[in-house]
């Protein structure tokens, strides 16, 4: 067996494992209010929408910079953002059919982009596709400082604006009537929404990164009704999907630590639809085998009591 011994005194391993970690905490905890505000597509309308970003920096720039590839996904990313809110809020397009359109749209664009890149003279694409499905093994110290300040960011963020993003989520009129900027606060969400894609796409790409986003929070409204309780799990669960990728991935050949990630996080999703207290499979089953129990005492006690009472007469 793996050891993790081995694991952690690998800097390169350590270097993964952590911002694996970063990146499933700072996903988790801003993908809980996406998943409760009813727009589990926008992460992945996000996550496809900076392709054409990073292909256009590289286009402009000629050189394969992470950090220009970064900056071109963010400005993607906040264009979606406004391509989608003001489809939403100047026509009669629903919201679900504006992240579908943007999602298609920003997708289809970038693999056009990515195309005439790899058929070009200047240069070829190599690099350029990893951040279809990310390359978690090419993570660094800067890769993994970045992630620490950007998880800090979503976390601190939704931290200060708790309430706010609360009633948002549940009751956005309510919220606009005693004088939130709903409309702010939409914003805001979503380029934290941003910001966190933009910092994954590098570990799992923009095709599984809406995954991270949003599968720990399903995970998590599985094991409690509170909110905060919610949200801190979302993150844990997020983490330990990191972890348990990373593990995997280090403990074979050619195993890759962003799509294993997404499936570990995916596996959590599973153990908490089977097993998690009042909403698991599970719980329900033995609920309703009570209440049937319960049902069939009655029905047979009212049985003897009338059976009684048509003796006594």
């Amino acid at each position: 067996m793996f050891d993790w011994l081995q694991l952690l005194s690998d800097p390169n391993a350590r270097w993964i494992l952590l911002g694996s970690m970063l990146l499933g905490i700072g996903g988790g905890v801003i993908g809980s209010f996406a998943y409760l505000r009813k727009q589990a597509l926008m992460g992945d309308a996000l996550s496809h929408a900076a392709l054409p970003g990073v292909c256009i920096a590289f286009m402009l720039s000629g050189s394969k910079s992470i950090g220009l590839f970064l900056i071109g996904a963010a400005v993607a990313g906040v264009a979606a953002t406004y391509g989608i809110g003001f489809m939403t809020r100047h026509s009669r397009i629903k919201p679900d059919a504006a992240l579908a359109i943007v999602l298609s749209v920003f997708f289809g664009l970038g693999i056009v982009l990515l195309t005439r890149i790899q058929h070009s003279g200047s240069g070829n694409q190599s690099g350029l596709d990893k951040f279809l499905f990310g390359q978690a093994a090419s993570m660094v110290r800067s890769d993994v400082i970045t992630m620490a300040v950007i998880s800090a960011v979503l976390i601190g963020a939704c931290a200060l604006l708790f309430k706010e993003f609360k009633l948002l989520s549940f009751d956005p009129g309510f919220a606009r009537g005693v004088g939130y900027p709903t409309v702010l606060l939409d914003q805001l969400v979503m380029l934290l929404l941003v910001v966190a894609v933009v910092a994954g796409i590098q570990a799992v790409g923009v095709v599984l990164m809406a995954a991270l986003l949003i599968t720990p929070a399903v995970s998590a409204r599985y094991w409690t009704e509170k909110l905060g309780v919610m949200v801190v799990l979302s993150g844990l669960f997020g983490a330990l999907s990191g972890i348990a990728g990373t593990w995997i991935s280090a403990s074979g050949n050619n195993l890759p630590t962003g799509p294993l990630t997404v499936l570990a996080c995916t596996a959590i999703f599973g153990i908490s639809v089977v097993a998690a207290p009042k909403r698991g499979i599970v719980a329900k089953r033995v609920i309703r085998a009570m209440a049937r129990s319960r049902l069939a005492r009655e029905s047979e006690t009212e049985r003897l009591r009338t059976e009684r009472g048509e003796q006594a007469l």
